[in-house]
């Protein structure tokens, strides 16, 4: 038999955090995602398996940061969910058996690497990496832009100043290098 070691999308056996005097950045490795696409036909029925699985439907630009699960609006009839990969981790299956054939649902865990920001000065060092309005962002704010040329999600978290980024995982070390950039030029 195989002895198979997952890695991390940084390619480490643990999750890599960098701790500087004002920003953290945290890889999350424990985050298992699905998106969700309603089917032509079933948008009212998917919205309500979506409302009660999150509480409500996530609305353009917005999240919903439910517990376990939380999700968040990725286009028209289109939504990323994503929940703690310990307790969830065959998510796309739990999806596919509450959603049954109201919606398309896929396995997004594999395709997309996370980084947790916090610090006081995670506006800052946002303001470096792309042109969102980090400082009018309220808690569940999402916003799609690029970040050093990869297409990312950033979603505004409950604490002042959290931040997570979605980006995708084949760039995690590119993404993850203007990450730390960023958050050295606001030293």
């Amino acid at each position: 038999m195989h002895n198979l070691t997952t890695l991390t999308a940084l390619g480490g056996a643990d999750a890599r955090v960098d701790v500087f005097d004002h920003i953290t950045i945290a890889e999350n490795d424990g985050l298992a995602l699905a998106s969700v696409a309603a089917r032509m036909g079933q948008e009212a029925a998917c919205q309500a398996h979506l409302r009660t699985l999150l509480g409500a439907v996530p609305e353009v630009g917005r999240a919903v940061l439910h517990d376990p699960e939380a999700g968040f609006w990725m286009g028209p009839d289109q939504w990323m969910v994503g929940a703690p990969r310990a307790t969830h981790e065959m998510l796309a299956d739990q999806l596919k058996d509450h959603f049954g054939e109201t919606a398309s649902i896929t396995e997004q865990s594999g395709a997309w690497v996370c980084f947790d920001v916090t610090g006081p000065a995670m506006p800052d060092m946002s303001e470096r990496l792309c042109n969102i309005p980090i400082r009018e962002m309220a808690a569940g704010d999402v916003r799609r832009s690029v970040i050093h040329q990869l297409g990312c999600f950033v979603i505004r978290r409950d604490a002042p100043d959290h931040i997570r980024i979605l980006g995708p995982r084949a760039s995690a070390q590119t993404l993850h290098h203007a990450l730390i950039t960023a958050a050295q030029s606001t030293a």
